[in-house]
Formats: structure tokens, sequence, C-alpha cells
């Protein structure tokens, strides 16, 4: 027997519907590539996308053809969330810090037929748009006055198309299980692979970051989401703020201390969200400019792990709460959100902070597991590292094109390539990736714990441990720092702030002091390049 209730699809135009009729008056503050702050309201976002999408429809795109983006964080790129995915093609947004012949590479596969880009990324556009061979349209996100006086491409400018363009589109009707948006992964080995979302799970996603004991996004907030629109599609940031109307603040190009804190200060930002490399430069712009916040309440760290230092300060410093948080592009992101239960509210700060250093327990729609190498489900006691894997409505089941063929275990679950513990608690714990996990005798150390005791140090700027080649113990750890400005710091100090924190075991047996680490394009470490620079260091006897 069946129930007797509507059959309503789950699509992102009904997101932007709600946010038009509910909230029509709800503030969209964006910074553009031009400098100039645009106001906008959501009932104005939705007129816009419904001009984008007549737009695509007079250019030949049809549904499920794939419409790509190379663009910050801006109303305009807003207009796109919805406009390309209400009419049913498929939004593809390139991440531009990657090579040009990677963006090429990826625009080719992916078969992208329209590219709508920023100026920033001219120079970028100009190197890969000769080699992307289903490209039949070029937009610039700007208006007649910014359009560049000469080019060798043939470019069209996107306030021109809008302006000639009806505000009237009726949204198709659209299968929720349609594709939606795409996003390919960052390729630190091999070639990115893409990532094909739906509207329903994209729609199961936007209600599992709104719900309290996840991200907690509601009406009366003003939402900052420094994380990029380019990288998982903001973390489902964009969607969320639809979903409840509240003001939405993009900040553009301007991600340094500076730009970030005053639009934090003049639009009342309640909550943001970013990785910890933004977020380390604000806090040191904080920190030398006597700063601080007059309205954030929150924000959420993810994408790499939040040292405990820098949550500390956030919440000791800023009385700002830190949601540690977890996911990957395969997971559309979210996985977990660390919020404390009611139990932890009675405990004093230090035990609290204990939970909240871990990333989290599962939103609602995630399952999660730990095995061995033989696939064995390990004990939840916080204490046993095992393999990561996950399950859900909006965790990957294969990738486009079945690149890598079946990514699933027998029995259907999604391996992360993290290692972690869980806890009695349900709170997980990544302890390391299983290609950065160091093997000495036999046993693991985490990297990711050396690292973050070390940028427990007031002296150091940021830290990375890596695992290099040992005749009797397989691998031992090595410690590359970059110290902050200013300060001195010896091998023989670091290593005496280790000690008491970690078994004698795991300290590190080389530090060197380097100039700078390697980033990769979504902001993390690349372990695999410091593997190649520093991988043959030979160490002390």
């Amino acid at each position: 027997m069946h129930g007797l209730m509507m059959d309503a699809p789950l699509t992102i135009s009904s997101l932007i519907e709600h946010a038009a009729r509910h909230h029509g008056e709800g503030e969209i503050v964006s910074r553009g590539t031009e400098g100039v702050i645009r106001r906008k309201t959501w009932a104005q976002i939705r007129s816009r996308a419904k001009q984008v999408a007549n737009v695509l429809t007079q250019m030949g795109v049809k549904q499920g053809d794939r419409v790509a983006t190379l663009a910050w964080n801006t109303d305009r790129h807003l207009e796109l969330y919805f406009g390309v995915s209400g009419m049913g093609a498929v939004l593809h947004t390139i991440n531009p810090r990657l090579h040009p012949e990677q963006i090429a590479w990826i625009a080719n596969h992916a078969e992208d037929t329209v590219l709508f880009f920023d100026s920033t990324f001219l120079p970028i556009v100009t190197a890969m748009a000769p080699h992307a061979k289903s490209l039949r349209h070029l937009v610039m996100l700007t208006d007649t006055e910014h359009m560049p006086a000469d080019s060798a491409l043939d470019l069209q400018c996107y306030e021109a198309l809008l302006g000639a363009a009806s505000e009237v589109f009726d949204w198709p009707a659209i299968d929720e299980q349609a594709a939606s948006s795409m996003c390919y992964t960052s390729g630190t080995t091999g070639n990115p692979k893409g990532v094909l979302y739906s509207h329903r799970s994209t729609l199961l996603h936007t209600y599992g970051v709104c719900m309290p004991d996840s991200l907690n996004i509601s009406a009366r907030d003003s939402l900052l989401p420094v994380v990029p629109m380019f990288h998982v599609n903001a973390w489902g940031l964009p969607y969320a703020a639809a979903a409840t109307g509240c003001k939405l603040v993009m900040p553009g190009p301007g991600l340094d201390g500076k730009s970030l804190h005053e639009l934090f200060e003049a639009e009342g930002v309640t909550i943001s969200a970013g990785v910890p490399t933004v977020w380390l430069g604000l806090l040191n712009f904080m920190r030398e400019q006597s700063l601080k916040f007059s309205a954030m309440k929150r924000t959420v760290i993810g994408g790499s792990t939040c040292p405990p230092a820098m949550l500390r300060s956030f919440e000791l410093d800023y009385g700002v709460q830190v949601l540690h948080a977890w996911g990957m592009t395969e997971m559309s992101p979210l996985g977990t959100s660390c919020t404390l239960k009611r139990q932890h509210m009675a405990q004093d700060r230090e035990a609290q902070f204990a939970v909240q250093f871990k990333q989290g327990r599962t939103v609602f729609g995630v399952d999660l597991r730990i095995v061995n190498d033989a696939g064995d489900s390990l004990p939840w006691d916080g204490k046993t590292s095992g393999h990561l894997q996950v399950r859900g409505p909006w965790v990957l089941k294969s990738y486009f094109k079945n690149e890598g063929g079946d990514p699933l275990t027998p029995d259907g679950w999604f391996p992360t390539g993290d290692v972690a513990t869980i806890d009695a608690e349900g709170y997980m714990q990544i302890t390391d990736r299983s290609k950065d996990v160091i093997k000495s005798g036999g046993e693991w150390i985490s990297s990711i714990d050396l690292e973050n005791i070390a940028m427990s140090h007031p002296a150091v700027a940021m830290a990375a441990c890596i695992g290099v080649p040992h005749p009797k113990w397989d691998e031992r750890p090595l410690l590359l720092v970059v110290k902050r400005p200013g300060q001195e710091l010896s091998k023989a100090d670091l290593l005496a702030h280790f000690e008491g924190k970690i078994a004698k075991w795991w300290m590190p047996d080389e530090v060197l002091f380097i100039d700078a680490i390697p980033l990769g394009a979504t902001g993390k470490m690349l372990k695999t390049r410091l593997r190649e620079q520093y991988g043959s260091t030979p160490l002390p006897a």
C-alpha cells in the first residue's frame, strides 16, 4: 500500500522559488571583480536566474548539457547556480587554481558547451579555450563597460545578454534524479574524476546542512561563504541560504584578512565557512591590527583538519564557535559536523574542547564505519584506527563516464581514503589520509597529530609531517616547519614542545625549517610534492 501524499519532485528550481516567494526582500550582498559592492534581493536573483535560463535556451543549450563556470563567490555566480540547473542543464563549476592544461582536459572530459567566467580569469580562458573542443560560447561575467577592448577570443558580455533576455521563464518539470551539477576531484594523483550530483541529492544535502546539529543555518543569519563556489558547490551553502532565506554575503576575489574583516563588520556576518589556510590569514591580520568581531558567532572549518590552536583562538580570543566539519567532493560534501551533545554541556571547557577537536558526528543521511585492511568492521572505542567508509543518499556511487571503474566495496560503501577513529558516542576523528599515515615498525603514526602539536607552538606558522624511509623501522616522521615572521625557533626547542604530548616512539626524527609549504587547488597541503622534495632526507643516527 502506498501513502496518499503529493509527489513533489525535489528540484533546485524549488529552492529559488521558495526564497523569492517567502524571503523576497532578503539581501544578497556581493563584492564583484570590478571592486564595487552590489546589492540584490532573493526576488531579483530569481528574475535574473530566469534570464540566464532564457539566454541558455537561445544558445541552444538543452537539458543535460554541461555549462561551465570559472568564477568567484558573487551574485552573478549565484544566478548561474539556479538558472543553469533550474532549466535542466548541468552546472559544472571548475577550479581556476588548476593548471590551464588541466582545466582544458576537464572541460573536454565534461563536454562543456558554454563557459561563464570572471574577468580575473581571462588569461586562463585565453590559454585553455583553444583546446576545449566542445565550447561554443564564452561569456565574461561583467558589464559592457568592463569588457576587454581587444581579445583573441570571441567573447560575449553577461550583463548585455541578460539585459536582452526576458524575466519570464517557466521552470521545466525535471526528474529529481536528473543531474544538476558537477565537480571534479582535485586530481592530486592522476587525472581528476567527475562527480555528478542530482537534484534529489542536492536537496537532501541542503536539509542536512541546515539542521541544528549540523551547520544550523536560519533566516536570522548573515552568511558569508569563504569556501569557493567552485569547491564542492561552496559546501552547499548557496542552496542552504536559499532554503532558509538568510542574508548572503559574497566576498568575490577578496579573500585576504583585511577584505574579509571589512565585509564581516559592514554586513553583520554571523556565520562563515572556509578552510584553515584562509582563517590563518584572517586571524593573523586581526592580531596585528588588534581587531575583534562585532556580530560573528560561529564558523565552519573543513577541507583539512582544523589545528587545535586555531580552534582555541577563535573561541577564546574572539568568542566565535568553531564547527569542525568533514566531507568530500564525493559526498556533496557534508559528512560530519562537530556539535556537542546534551551530556557535554555540563563538562568543563577543556573536556568540551577535546570533543570539538574531532571532526564530529554524522548528519542524518550519512552512515560511517571503520574497517581494517581485510574489510572487517572495527570497534568504536575512540582508539582503534581504521579505513573510513561512508554511504548515504548524497554519496557518490560511480564517477562520471565510469572513470576508475566501480569505486564501492562489494557491500556498497564508499572508501574515503581517510584513516579515522570513532568513539562510543559516534564522534569521528581523522588521524590521517591512508596515503599519508606513517608506518613505523608495523604501527601507525598520525601525521596530523604531529602537525597540530607543532602548530600549537607560538613560533610556528605552518607545519607538515611526512614519512621518510628508515632501514629498520620502514618509515619515520620528518617534520617540515614554516616559522612565523620574526620568530626564532630551534629544532631542540620544538621537539621539547612535544614532550609529554605523544608516545616517545612518535617523536619526529628530524625537523627542517623551510620557507613555505606548497598548497593545492583547494588549500590543502601538497604532501606529494613534499615527499618528492624531502622524501630522501637523511635521518640522524
